[in-house]
């Protein structure tokens, strides 16, 4: 389900609509300066505005546990049924239709998060999610972009309660909330993995998504565009634009800028080099147009996400 900016309760940064990809809107993860990268909604029967009408997908990881009713979700053009003790997860890239008219009773807890909520370190593309053991449930296309889980009876009670904890260390904030964020967020997703019905399906990567990835991954320092990356896998830019936002629900040059935003976080967070060295070190020559660009995705500039962070 995409979101909306005006639905309580929240917890975690709000996520945004960003522009469209392959026709479809795109709804965006944000990032704040010391906020953990995961946002906790509830609601009983419609979602008064929490979710955004239409087709859409995220660019995100969503998690939804329905604790009392029933509802139906569609995703990739297919309605899920789902019922009291049903947890369904969605796939980035994958396409949400929601209807303002096609609500059902359900109390439902959503937990949305990106990939690097679990791994913030992690140096591969974002795309190796599929391949993380905590978000093998997330699966990918082969499932259709969404899958159903069932919680037995006697669990249901741990979950509920791991999701008001993660609730209310984001709302709290307090002292080593960061980690503790990150360790009921690692608890559900072992959780949910249990619920698995046999071995786990090796969703894989498609070759060429894989080869372009791999290319943001070893080049994203450099004055890279579009075109580079197509030519360095032997294709047209438009073929890799329609497979990577079909895929992905991403540009290239969103990876590109993701990629860069990833490492530009991490050397503020992780070091005292200049911001120009920064920006230098992350494929902006200019140190002026890296500046406008991090403001751009996280509303804040590279100093201001650094004190911020370090005071959190």
């Amino acid at each position: 389900m995409g979101l909306s900016s005006d639905t309580e309760p929240l917890s975690g940064a709000e996520p945004s609509e960003s522009v469209p990809v392959d026709g479809v809107r795109l709804v965006g993860y944000p990032r704040h300066a010391g906020v953990p990268p995961v946002t906790v909604r509830t609601w009983h029967g419609r979602p008064h505005g929490a979710v955004v009408l239409g087709a859409h997908a995220h660019d995100f990881l969503v998690l939804l546990y329905v604790e009392e009713g029933t509802d139906v979700l569609r995703v990739d053009g297919r309605d899920w049924p789902v019922d009291a003790g049903d947890a369904f997860v969605i796939a980035p890239g994958a396409v949400v239709t929601a209807r303002a008219d096609q609500y059902g009773d359900a109390r439902v807890w959503a937990v949305f998060f990106p990939a690097d909520a679990v791994d913030p370190d992690a140096a591969a593309p974002l795309v190796s999610w599929r391949a993380h053991p905590l978000l093998a449930a997330f699966g990918g296309h082969r499932r259709g972009g969404g899958q159903r889980l069932h919680v037995p009876v006697d669990e249901r009670a741990s979950w509920i309660a791991h999701l008001h904890d993660l609730d209310d260390e984001l709302r709290g904030r307090r002292d080593g909330y960061a980690d503790a964020v990150r360790a009921h967020l690692t608890l559900l997703l072992v959780r949910l993995g249990r619920l698995q019905p046999g071995p786990v399906e090796d969703p894989g990567v498609e070759p060429l998504l894989a080869a372009v990835l791999d290319v943001v991954e070893t080049r994203f320092h450099e004055p890279i565009s579009l075109r580079d990356v197509a030519s360095a896998v032997g294709l047209t830019p438009g073929h890799v634009t329609t497979v990577v936002g079909r895929r992905t629900g991403r540009t290239v040059q969103q990876w590109i800028t993701e990629r860069r935003m990833r490492e530009a976080r991490r050397l503020l967070a992780g070091s005292d080099l200049a911001i120009a060295e920064v920006g230098r070190r992350v494929g902006y020559r200019e140190t002026g147009y890296f500046v406008r660009r991090f403001r751009t995705e996280h509303g804040v500039p590279p100093a201001a996400w650094r004190k911020a962070g370090r005071a959190g």
